[in-house]
């Protein structure tokens, strides 16, 4: 049986070398760089009802904060969260960079009626105020997400992890939609559709972490048994201003 070691603070693991911290961080940016720029700017529509595509993927980015800050505590969710705001930045500096460099005429031909130039633009000239929008959010609904479910870890000694998981994704995505929607698409949309597409949004991204509570459970188990520890951040400076461990 593997034993897990309760740590208290951050500091308890200086120097430890885990076996998967890394891929953790290294898909939490994918992720978070995907739901941005492929998911975030199309509204679907399932049976009349409509909402954001990017619901399908965006949750896992909780998800992922969520194995994090359980099992290796707040610090190093913190660092991921930097990480994956600025690959994201990136992603939309990028986007609005080869939007504006001038399309070469042989490859500028029309398409279905708009020249490849314009097709581009409408896939990727709204990148940056969606990322830069999404940025904001994630790193405020992230970092919110991470303190909760570090509190309630406290609070509750470690037990009930579904209660911590779906409380912290409430808060979290609650802080996220209130600031997306309206810095993304204010102005762009409708307000009604605005609203209507954050609501919805939240209800379903709050339902699918819900749903996926079990194999969460999985991961974070499998996670813990691991790596060997499991952090209780008694001891935490909970500051998001840092990417110190």
């Amino acid at each position: 049986m593997a034993i897990i070691e309760k740590i208290d603070h951050a500091d308890a693991l200086s120097g430890r070398r885990f076996r998967y911290y890394e891929f953790v961080m290294a898909a939490s940016c994918v992720i978070l760089v995907c739901s941005n720029i492929i998911g975030a700017g199309k509204v679907a529509s399932v049976g009349g009802f409509s909402f954001g595509a990017g619901v399908l993927f965006f949750p896992l980015s909780y998800i992922a904060g969520d194995v994090l800050t359980e099992v290796y505590g707040y610090a190093r969710a913190r660092r991921v969260f930097w990480a994956s705001v600025s690959a994201a930045a990136f992603a939309a500096a990028m986007a609005a960079f080869i939007t504006a460099v001038p399309p070469s005429p042989d490859w500028n031909v029309d398409v279905g009626g708009l020249s490849r130039q314009d097709a581009f633009a409408l896939n990727f000239a709204q990148a940056p105020r969606i990322v830069a929008a999404s940025c904001l959010a994630i790193w405020a609904g992230e970092f919110v997400n991470a303190y909760v479910l570090a509190k309630m870890k406290i609070a509750t000694a470690g037990k009930n992890l579904w209660m911590r998981m779906i409380g912290s994704t409430a808060a979290g995505q609650a802080v996220d939609k209130i600031i997306f929607y309206p810095l993304a698409f204010g102005g762009v949309w409708e307000t009604s559709l605005v609203l209507k597409v954050m609501a919805t949004n939240y209800a379903l991204q709050v339902a699918w972490e819900a749903l996926l509570t079990p194999a969460t459970y999985r991961i974070v188990g499998f996670m813990k048994r691991a790596e060997g520890v499991d952090v209780y951040d008694r001891e935490t400076d909970f500051t998001p201003f840092s990417v110190k461990f």
